[in-house]
């Protein structure tokens, strides 16, 4: 598949927000009002920042991004107009959460349940589009039990390097928060490591015979290409990273996650290495968000020259 750069920084930086968002609405369910407005009112700014950047961005990968509200017509069998609602819904109950949260607004007894609902939204916003990419049986490599868990830790993890990151000028970093991010992190690389071991050796799911309906006489070959120019399909679904690229970039991965877990246990100590650590889990997340669309094989490409997917 064509990583689009649209879609990378569409689920990195609204994933990163979203993790963020869920920790604060935990904060308040179980801390109550939070200690200092500015952190507040700063944390909260930023997460809502990187869900809209996120979220403006995924539009710049449409044809007709001026009709992308109609994708919220077909809630009742798109896993991608169920994303939107939920991520609209999330902005009205995180603004509430946040002025009582922060203290802007006297409402004590409003933090818990509006920071129970702005977590469950954030959760449920993610899932959605883990969701988009795991129900499609047309990519194999996407159509996995691990597909939505990746998505889900992935954002906590971004979000809990970036809550450790921005509490240090308030005086707010707490060890319990570089410890989140340690488990988010490793329990991304895990993950990653069992993905990566499943798709590889997963069994052959289409070949061209069976894309064709023609396996019974004998073996089939392409005999003509079906256009003589490169035309949408090819270019959308037909990118490929090779062998060599796609096993550098793996390690790539695991090295980045491997930096920000030390980082952010040397944070404990020297708080401000918090810093380089998300950014180091960023470029991770990143790194790992193209190679999820470069290694996808689409089941189309059996109809132009592909022999199995």
């Amino acid at each position: 598949m064509n990583p689009a750069y649209s879609v990378i920084l569409f689920t990195t930086a609204s994933g990163a927000g979203y993790g963020l968002l869920f920790l604060l609405g935990l904060v308040g369910l179980l801390h109550g009002r939070a200690s200092s407005t500015a952190f507040a009112i700063t944390a909260l700014v930023v997460a809502l920042a990187l869900i809209t950047i996120g979220l403006l961005s995924s539009t710049f990968h449409l044809g007709r991004p001026e009709r992308a509200w109609r994708a919220f017509s077909q809630w009742r069998t798109s896993w991608l107009s169920r994303e939107g609602i939920a991520a609209i819904m999330t902005y009205p109950i995180a603004l509430d959460f946040g002025l009582f949260w922060s203290g802007l607004v006297e409402r004590d007894w409003l933090i818990a349940p509006l920071g129970l609902l702005t977590s469950l939204f954030c959760a449920l916003t993610v899932f959605c589009t883990g969701k988009i990419y795991s129900t499609l049986k047309t990519i194999p490599r996407w159509h996995h039990p691990l597909t939505v868990p990746g998505y889900l830790l992935f954002a906590l993890a971004t979000g809990a390097c970036l809550l450790a990151s921005f509490a240090i000028p308030f005086q707010r970093f707490q060890p319990f928060q570089a410890g989140i991010a340690v488990f988010a992190l490793i329990a991304c690389a895990a993950l990653k490591q069992i993905y990566w071991s499943f798709t590889d050796t997963a069994p052959i799911v289409a070949t061209m015979a069976s894309a064709t309906g023609l396996g019974q006489p004998g073996q089939v070959r392409q005999w003509e290409v079906p256009h003589t120019t490169t035309n949408f399909i090819q270019k959308e679904m037909g990118f490929v990273v090779a062998r060599k690229h796609a096993v550098f970039l793996r390690k790539l991965v695991e090295m980045l996650i491997f930096i920000a877990v030390l980082l952010m246990l040397v944070a404990l100590q020297w708080h401000w290495l918090a810093w380089p650590a998300t950014i180091a889990a960023l470029a991770a997340t990143t790194t790992e968000r193209w190679l999820f669309f470069a290694e996808a094989e689409h089941v189309s490409m059996l109809y132009y020259g592909k022999q199995q997917v």
